[in-house]
């Protein structure tokens, strides 16, 4: 199984950097990990409605650009659905057995996601209703990702 993240924005903490390459190397046994990471526009002081707008659109087109046809794409976004580790688990297993061997996850950038980006999610989640970062949400989400293989393959996990 390959698991994605398409994310807008780099990770510039080194702290950061050294989590996330703890989680990629943990998850190397369970599934291939990709992490494509996208430039985030520059967003003016005090940007009107239209000129985020136009941002968030750009920033949709280079998402939309990256995801592939038969890939499983997940969402991140605050209105998305909120679910338990162990349902979480459930839902990548299922997604493996019923043959979706891609599984995209999309982060967006500070304005979120655009409308186009969420249309082609075939499901969208939320990790918290808490804000996160963005560089929070990257490395929550591959913890859970690595927490839920776990489950999967019965392997035993700190609660």
């Amino acid at each position: 199984m390959t698991i994605e993240i398409v994310c807008v924005g780099k990770i510039k903490e080194k702290y950061f950097r050294d989590a996330i390459e703890e989680y990629k190397k943990r998850l190397s046994r369970f599934c291939k990990l990709q992490i494509t990471e996208l430039n985030d526009l520059s967003i003016p002081d005090r940007a009107s409605k239209a000129e985020e707008q136009m941002i968030l659109t750009k920033e949709g087109d280079l998402i939309l650009a990256k995801l592939k046809k038969d890939a499983y794409v997940i969402a991140l976004c605050v209105e998305g659905r909120q679910m338990p580790t162990e349902e979480f688990a459930k839902t990548v297993n299922d997604l493996s057995i019923l043959g979706k061997s891609h599984i995209v996850f999309v982060i967006g950038g500070s304005l979120g996601l655009s409308d186009e980006v969420k249309k082609r999610a075939d499901l969208s989640f939320s990790l918290s209703r808490l804000t996160l970062t963005h560089n929070m949400a990257r490395l929550f989400l591959l913890e859970q990702v690595y927490r839920a293989f776990k489950i999967i393959n019965g392997e035993s996990y700190h609660k």
